[in-house]
């Protein structure tokens, strides 16, 4: 029963823990490597107008939601103009207003859009599209094309698709042909389809939007064509017919009318440029977190202040050296003075590096035992005996410190980043096993915490695993869940196989030998 219930614990932390960081990083887009960064785009919209003498208003269709994109930021630029912002039936758009404009002036919009990797999400069927009013011989021309494109379609997507091939075809069908101009713009051709869509009762609509470019300026828009499959709004390109928005096609506004609606103006242009960004791919999880309105992040380290998250930088990876020592000490079986002396003296060796790190420990150590020694032969108390090691450590320090700087010696002024506390226990208990057991024994001891101490540090300056264990803290539930399922483990460590392999040779010599054939 016992068991039963620990391994039900250990699988509901694993699964509570991954959970959390695949959502983290599936849905909110936080990498798993740090330095990464990710591509985001800036669009700028400007607008010049031409004001007359009477008070101007200029309304300007804003991006909403564009499928593929996150919207992360955007501002504006009037000098000297009212702004406000509205949303009406998923289209937002902004007003400028000004009573007494003069002369040429230019109005800026700019937004930071990410791409994301969400599809396009399913939205409501509007009903079967309106037929409109046509009169003979048009509506039956019309009727004859839809019938004959509906004969060699199998839904609604392929009869968006080569009904759009026969609008823009070189020599179009003849039922059509009526309907088109020879000089027919894009624009035309795309009203004429959502004509012939609705003649076959498909919702269809115009929308419009921006290629996305590096440097790309004076660009203007380019018109797409959507039609409803009762799920959702299937992009599909007016010209060609091909189905889906090219990668960096960005949606600014759907609907067959100019982005820009002006009054008391005498002329004005909309032109939009673009660049190409790289962005910390952590800050924009952030924004793309905040936009989502994620109540996860109301939780998360990443909003702390600056020294507070370098604090948790390093605490974070105390578990994972305690697991660490878990494993050598249960698994493998190497000995350690103390359960946690080896995690402290590896977050000391951040500072002074490995090398550095395990010349001025052993140093240290060294010394203090020479002390302890003599100190023995005071018969002092236990508490005094500690008070005095300790004093005696932070002498040495203080004093190996003076003597590198005075040799030009960096190195040595670290070594004040030592825990003094665990050093002095460490003296205490290396002269106790050396007294105890013999100076092998406390010498391999030393000899496994400075190994245990070297490989925790290893893993713990790994900026993969800080990254890691920084931006996804819900691992720490994986590695609690294995340090109790390792804790059940009473098996032979690995050494022990070593150590008792003489048994194993002894049982196989006393064995006897297998009876003969005696046929």
């Amino acid at each position: 029963m016992r068991r039963i219930h620990l391994l039900f614990v250990v699988l509901l932390l694993t699964v509570v823990g991954l959970s959390v960081a695949w959502y983290k990083y599936d849905t909110l887009g936080f990498p798993l490597t740090p330095d990464r960064e990710t591509e985001t785009w800036t669009v700028e919209a400007q607008i010049e107008v031409n004001p007359g003498t009477a008070p101007a208003s200029v309304r300007f269709a804003l991006p909403s939601d564009p499928p593929h994109y996150t919207l992360l930021d955007e501002g504006f630029v009037s000098r000297g103009w009212g702004l406000t912002t509205q949303s009406s039936d998923r289209q937002r758009e902004a007003v400028w207003t000004k009573r007494s404009p003069e002369g040429n002036q230019t109005l800026y919009y700019q937004a930071t859009v990410y791409r994301d990797q969400e599809e396009i999400q399913p939205s409501p069927y509007p009903g079967p599209a309106a037929a409109p009013t046509l009169e003979e011989p048009l509506k039956s021309a019309a009727e004859s094309f839809v019938e004959e494109i509906r004969a060699g379609s199998a839904d609604i997507q392929t009869f968006a698709t080569l009904l759009v091939k026969e609008v823009n075809a070189s020599r179009p069908n003849e039922n059509i042909a009526a309907f088109l101009k020879p000089d027919a713009t894009e624009t035309e051709r795309t009203r004429l389809a959502i004509r012939l869509l609705a003649i076959a009762r498909i919702p269809a609509r115009m929308s419009h939007g921006v290629m996305l470019t590096d440097e790309g300026r004076n660009l203007t828009p380019t018109t797409w064509l959507e039609v409803h499959n009762s799920r959702r709004w299937v992009p599909i390109d007016p010209r060609t017919g091909s189905v889906g928005y090219p990668r960096q096609f960005l949606v600014w506004w759907h609907g067959d009318q100019s982005a820009l609606a002006t009054s008391g103006l005498q002329d004005v242009g909309l032109t939009f440029a673009t660049t190409r960004n790289l962005r910390d791919a952590v800050e924009t999880a952030q924004l793309q977190s905040s936009i989502a309105e994620s109540r996860l992040m109301d939780f998360s380290l990443l909003d702390l202040p600056i020294d507070a998250q370098n604090t948790y930088r390093v605490l974070l990876l105390v578990p994972l050296g305690a697991l660490i020592i878990v494993l050598l000490r249960n698994l493998i079986g190497i000995r350690t003075f103390g359960t946690f002396m080896p995690v402290l003296i590896a977050l000391s060796f951040r500072e002074t590096q490995l090398v550095g790190g395990v010349v001025l420990f052993t140093l240290i150590v060294a010394l203090g035992l020479a002390i302890r020694f003599y100190l023995e032969r005071l018969k002092l108390l236990l508490v005094p005996r500690l008070a005095a090691v300790v004093i005696v450590v932070i002498l040495l320090m203080a004093l190996i410190s003076i003597v590198s700087h005075r040799l030009g010696l960096d190195i040595g002024l670290s070594v004040g980043l030592f825990p003094m506390v665990i050093l002095a226990m460490t003296i205490e208990r290396v002269s106790i096993v050396w007294e105890e057991h013999g100076a092998g024994d406390a010498l391999a001891q030393a000899t496994g915490s400075l190994v245990v101490a070297a490989m925790a540090y290893l893993v713990m300056v790994n900026a993969y695993v800080t990254h890691l264990f920084f931006v996804f803290p819900e691992l720490l539930l994986v590695v609690l869940a294995f340090t109790l399922l390792v804790g059940r483990y009473t098996g032979y460590r690995l050494t022990e196989l070593f150590r008792f392999r003489a048994f194993k040779t002894l049982a196989q010599a006393r064995r006897p030998d297998p009876p003969g054939d005696d046929r």
